[in-house]
């Protein structure tokens, strides 16, 4: 799989099953991550927004480089505010509370870390316009005369 050519095919639908199981369950994870109820669901709504975004971002053949990099920062923030929250819960959330949140930040950071690394390859959903080397083909078998 070429990474560079995925990315927003991951980011996209990442956010929105993150977004979807952390809203399904937000009642049983507040308690299991012993977090309030409300930043879970905050978590949940964020992801959906993410992926709402990035998705529809995804499918365009030509997509806008201002469109990129909106989403390349905001994922580099979404990822601070997951740093930031860990950090004032600390002492009150559960080690899998804390652990979520910081896997949060490192995928979602470094998902933005890549977007902005290959926003001007990501502009087009096409090999050749990507700037990346097009996948090799097979060589065709002989054919009889």
């Amino acid at each position: 799989m070429n990474l560079r050519r995925k990315l927003l095919w991951i980011d996209g639908p990442a956010g929105l099953v993150a977004g979807m199981v952390v809203l399904l369950f937000s009642g049983w994870l507040s308690e299991w991550y012993r977090l309030p109820q409300e930043l879970v669901v905050f978590t949940g709504v964020a992801n959906l927004v993410y992926g709402s975004y990035s998705l529809p971002l995804a499918i365009l053949p030509v997509r806008p480089g201002g469109r990129i990099v909106f989403l390349a920062c905001a994922n580099m923030a979404w990822a601070g505010v997951c740093l930031v929250l860990a950090v004032l819960y600390g002492k009150s959330a559960s080690l899998f509370g804390l652990g979520h949140l910081v896997l949060e930040a490192i995928f979602v950071g470094g998902l933005g870390y890549l977007e902005w690394r290959w926003r001007e390859g990501l502009r087009s959903a096409s090999p050749r316009d990507s700037g990346e080397a097009p996948l090799p083909s097979r060589p065709l078998p002989p054919s009889d005369p």
